[in-house]
């Protein structure tokens, strides 16, 4: 039976304490010599495509990975397995965005659109990736992180409630403070090590979960006799419901929405791209997104399926899982209920060792984005001609306003989150990603697309997202059940993302072909179009067979995944 009030062992203090000393040693060797832009947001650019792989995956499984998708996994199955399995994408990162990128020597996307379009476009998606990262990303990292203390430390900090608030300000405080004096050479050192932390200590949860469910046999078991819940792919109607208010991930709308907020997020998203434009060469940032999109396939592995477990352990009651005050199972809780209850001293400590991990990487490529955008994309615009110390000064002032801006919206985070992290994270995501998504596509494979087209698809697609979002924080609010404002905050956020696409896609070719063409200064170079015969000549030789072999195994592991689960329920 499970344990009435878990508690850490010293021997867990011990192991927690040596990670940490270790995460020290490698952010002093690492902040020296730290005297160009270059050096502070790129890390030099003399990364291998070892460490780009392995922060990429890091910097990707944060906090509200592990927590989120683990409760995910006990509440609604495989239906967020799909997001998990955009190893797909990173192979689009690998052979169609990173040359473009690499090769125009850009720090940051928002510089890339300017040298495809013009000064505003670049303006519009600075200012919105700040917003974004600082009120969805770092607030629910450090949410999501805070729940763990709350659930490991229930009793060291006198309530529950100050082992949250003592776990979010720490892990905030203290990344802050590496990620300002080591930049992001210190963020990508320290993500490889934590990239192997974070991957012994999920395989135990799921080695010694499965132990005392009595195999994969019974779970598989426990998840068919509730195989509506568990699925795979969901059906277009659930409990009567019309299609486009089913809120249960149907498989149209998985189909729609999964491509666009997958290829925003990994192949536009300053957060990940940064990681590929530090590689050391193209050849290195290539292989690095292919290594990391091979990590990628994992989560759903070690990630969502122990919250399934945990959810069938709860049931035969061999864990107690902290229930919601409106009934049913707390399941942004299971994976740390699980590391209390199930794991031996030593081995707790290297779990709740690798979730801090998760955490601390994901706030610190968060705050070092955050950044590279103020400094690069704002403060230097504004302030052109200054030395490279003091621009590296200003990234290092941007990133503590960023540290507190991220602790001033705890508490507001703590009252929106009442649900799952992670499916209200993706339901942002789901409205800030296609205008990005349509007006990068159409950017690099039509020239014909114009600064004016690209401006206001941007604007018109962030527009509409935030009033979809306004309107369901308003009906939820309000405890609106009917009429207009009800029928569009029920729509489906996967309908609508695909809706925001189609409308954004169309706004950008209308609008460009209305104006005038684009000059071909903002095609040459930066287009598979306006790319010169030494351009493609220098792509070519940056592959060679080992890059189309790491090509196949990652496709072929997504592939084998969609195969198996899509039918392991019979």
């Amino acid at each position: 039976m499970y344990k009435d009030n878990p508690a850490m062992h010293i021997m867990d203090w011990l192991i927690v304490a040596i990670y940490f000393f270790g995460l020290v040693w490698i952010v002093k060797r690492s902040s020296g010599h730290m005297e160009s832009t270059s050096d502070y947001f790129l890390a030099g650019r003399h990364a291998s495509w070892f460490v780009v792989g392995a922060s990429l995956f890091a910097s990707n499984i944060g906090s509200e990975h592990i927590v989120g998708l683990a409760g995910n996994g006990a509440s609604s199955g495989m239906a967020m397995a799909h997001w998990e399995l955009h190893a797909w994408v990173m192979v689009l990162l690998a052979w169609v965005f990173v040359p473009f990128y690499y090769r125009s020597g850009v720090f940051t996307m928002p510089e890339f659109l300017e040298r495809r379009f013009d000064s505003r476009t670049r303006w519009v998606l600075s200012i919105v990736s700040l917003l974004a990262y600082v009120f969805t990303k770092v607030s629910v990292t450090v949410y999501a992180g805070a729940l763990v203390f709350m659930t490991l430390l229930p009793d060291t900090f006198g309530t529950p409630e100050n082992a949250f608030w003592v776990g979010a300000i720490t892990t905030v405080v203290l990344t802050g403070i590496y990620t300002v004096f080591g930049g992001l050479r210190a963020v990508l050192y320290t993500e490889v090590a934590q990239s192997v932390v974070l991957l012994l200590g999920s395989f135990f949860i799921t080695w010694f979960g499965l132990s005392k469910l009595g195999g994969w046999g019974e779970l598989q078991a426990a998840a068919t006799d509730a195989k509506e819940q568990f699925a795979f792919w969901r059906p277009l109607v659930h409990d009567g419901l019309p299609w486009w208010k089913n809120g249960d991930f149907p498989w149209l709308g998985i189909l729609i929405a999964s491509p666009v907020i997958g290829i925003w997020y990994w192949c536009t998203d300053q957060y990940i791209v940064q990681r590929t434009l530090a590689a050391k060469d193209l050849k290195s940032a290539r292989r690095g997104a292919l290594f990391g999109g091979f990590l990628k396939v994992w989560p759903v592995m070690i990630f969502l399926v122990p919250g399934m477990i945990g959810w069938a352990l709860h049931h035969k009651g061999i864990i107690s899982i902290p229930l919601r005050v409106e009934g049913g199972i707390d399941g942004d809780r299971v994976f740390a209920t699980m590391v209390a209850e199930l794991l031996p001293v030593g081995l707790r400590g290297l779990v709740v060792a690798g979730l801090m991990s998760a955490l601390m990487s994901s706030l610190a490529s968060l705050f070092n984005s955050c950044a590279t955008l103020f400094t690069v994309d704002i403060y230097e615009k504004l302030k052109p001609g200054q030395t490279e110390k003091h621009y590296v000064f200003v990234g290092r002032l941007a990133t503590v306003c960023v540290v507190i801006a991220g602790l001033i919206w705890i508490p507001i985070m703590k009252g929106m989150a009442g649900g799952g992290i992670y499916k209200y994270l993706q339901g942002v995501q789901g409205y800030l990603a296609p205008p990005i998504t349509a007006v990068f596509l159409l950017g690099l494979f039509w020239r014909r697309i114009n600064a004016n087209g690209a401006f206001w698809g941007l604007i018109s697609g962030f527009v509409l997202g935030m009033a979809k979002l306004s309107i369901e924080a308003i009906v939820s609010a309000q405890g609106i059940t009917d009429g207009p404002l009800a029928d569009i905050a029920q729509f489906n956020f996967l309908y609508y993302s695909g809706v925001l696409f189609l409308i954004s896609i169309i706004l950008v070719i209308s609008i460009s072909m209305m104006t005038s063409a684009p000059d071909e200064s903002k095609i040459k170079g930066i287009t598979w179009a306006g790319l010169s015969g030494e351009d493609r000549i220098a792509i070519r030789e940056s592959w060679d067979k080992w890059d189309i072999l790491g090509t196949l195994i990652v496709l072929g592991l997504v592939i084998g995944m969609y195969l198996y689960f899509s039918f392991w329920l019979g």
